[in-house]
């Protein structure tokens, strides 16, 4: 039997037929525990998966932490065709890219931001002798892309496998 309003449509009554709810159709709840080490990585640095695909069947977004040990700096590397939000939960990372000129280094503090377009080369640094970085990431593809690159380079307004065939 239905039980329809102006604000739920296609809720109905809970029924046999209901045992199984789709996973497009419950909220997710993932633990701190729960976060998993089964993605993409770059050295330099640790990415836990928490939302995505394979663990909660995510179509447009993959969300997740990274570690950035003491003293360390992550390998050159883009994340494809993601977009990628990044917010600085603990410690002091700097984040590196080429401008066309230079490196340019971002310093970040605990509470900032940090956006990086598709196919930017770039890389994570942590200057701190005594303290791992923590970062939230968002990405707008449902799994973590990681292209591990030798070196930084400057991007190009588009990348040369998207300016093809235009």
């Amino acid at each position: 039997m239905s039980n329809r309003d102006g604000f739920h449509p296609d809720l109905t009554t809970p029924g046999a037929e209901h045992v199984h709810p789709s996973p497009r159709t419950v909220v997710h709840h993932v633990r701190a525990s729960e976060l998993s080490s089964g993605t993409a990585q770059t050295e330099g640095m640790q990415r836990f998966a928490a939302i995505s695909g394979g663990s909660i069947g995510s179509e447009k977004i993959w969300m997740g932490e990274t570690y950035v040990s003491p003293e360390t700096v992550s390998d050159n590397h883009h994340h494809g065709e993601s977009e990628t939000a990044i917010f600085v939960r603990s410690g002091n990372p700097a984040f590196v890219f080429h401008d066309g000129v230079q490196e340019v280094r971002i310093a970040t503090a605990p509470g900032d931001y940090i956006f990086v377009p598709p196919y930017v080369p770039h890389r994570e640094e942590n200057p701190d002798r005594d303290h791992p970085a923590v970062i939230v990431i968002a990405r707008s593809t449902q799994e973590a892309i990681v292209v591990n690159l030798p070196e930084l380079y400057a991007l190009s307004e588009r990348p040369a496998d998207e300016s093809e065939g235009d």
